[in-house]
């Protein structure tokens, strides 16, 4: 079944995006919850003539995540955290607490759109994946040390 997305869902696809899903998720999740639409032509018009007339929104958008992502650069966060004896933290570091030292440093990134390639759960130095826009991702170190 062929579904095109009103809003971005993670794993799937980005909003505007035509994708093929099974018939019982998309009838049963995403439609009812106003996620997508039938690819239906009248909705692939609609949605195509939306797309054209949000053309020059969009490039700004796209500039902006890349502006941001220029400001961040190679930065480093230090997350602070309770941890064992043996370097095994307390619970695991996650996107809210990459979220709130960001803005500590001056950078607005939504938790949603922050991701691992592995937790966080012990001390030392990983990867976020700071997803901006659908063209532009960007990493930042997060350094865990134990308060």
């Amino acid at each position: 079944m062929e579904v095109i997305l009103t809003q971005d869902v993670t794993g799937l696809g980005y909003k505007n995006d035509t994708v093929k899903v099974k018939p019982g998720y998309g009838r049963n999740y995403l439609i009812p919850n106003g996620v997508a639409l039938i690819a239906s032509e009248p909705n692939k018009k609609r949605v195509a003539e939306d797309i054209r007339q949000a053309a020059h929104k969009a490039a700004k958008i796209k500039q902006d995540a890349e502006a941001l992502a220029a400001k961040i650069g190679e930065l480093t966060v230090e997350i602070k955290t309770k941890a064992g004896e043996t370097g095994k933290i307390f619970g695991a570091v996650t996107p809210l607490q990459v979220s709130d030292a960001l803005k500590a440093k001056g950078f607005e990134v939504d938790r949603r759109k922050i991701s691992f390639k592995e937790q966080p759960k012990e001390l030392g130095t990983y990867q976020a994946l700071l997803d901006l826009h659908k063209e532009v991702k960007h990493h930042v170190q997060v350094t865990v040390v134990a308060e």
